[in-house]
C-alpha cells in the first residue's frame, strides 16, 4: 500500500513537472491571455501615443515566459497612424513592417515586458532565446 502511494505522488509530481514545461497558447478571453496583453498594452501604447489593440497570430506562454507576435491596431480595428512616431522614418525609407513581437516574462503575479519590437523586417527574436534564456519552444 505505502508503494501505491508513493508510486501515485511520484506521478503527480512527473504529471505536474510536464504541464509546467509543455508550450501553452490561451485562447481569447481567458485571464492568462488578457493579463499578457495588457502588460504589452502598456509600452506600446506609451511609445505609439495612442490606444492599441492587438491581432494576435503567435502567443505561446512556457515557464512564466510568453512570446507574442501580430499586429497592433487601434481600438476600432483599424491600422494605426505611424505619423509623429518614431517609425516614420522607418516607413519613409521602405524599411518598416506593420507586425510586432514581444517577448514577455512572469515576475510573481505581474507579467513584464522584457523586450519588443515593432516595424521590424528581419526575424529580430532569433536571438532572444540565448539572450535572456528564455525556452526556445516558446519561439518555433
Amino acid at each position: 500500500m505505502k508503494t501505491l502511494i508513493l508510486a501515485l505522488a511520484l506521478l503527480g509530481v512527473a504529471a505536474t513537472g510536464q504541464a509546467q514545461t509543455r508550450v501553452e497558447t490561451p485562447k481569447p478571453g481567458t485571464p492568462l491571455r488578457k493579463a499578457i496583453l495588457d502588460a504589452l498594452r502598456v509600452p506600446v501604447q506609451e511609445d505609439l501615443g495612442q490606444p492599441v489593440q492587438f491581432k494576435i497570430d503567435v502567443l505561446r506562454v512556457q515557464n512564466g515566459w510568453a512570446f507574442v507576435r501580430g499586429i497592433p491596431q487601434r481600438t476600432d480595428g483599424g491600422a494605426i497612424d505611424y505619423s509623429g512616431t518614431g517609425y516614420q522614418i522607418s516607413i519613409d525609407e521602405g524599411a518598416f513592417d506593420d507586425g510586432f513581437c514581444a517577448l514577455l516574462e512572469k515576475q510573481g503575479r505581474t507579467w513584464t515586458v522584457v523586450v519588443y519590437s515593432i516595424g521590424s523586417t528581419g526575424v529580430v527574436w532569433d536571438t532572444w532565446a540565448a539572450d535572456f534564456h528564455a525556452p526556445k519552444a516558446i519561439f518555433e
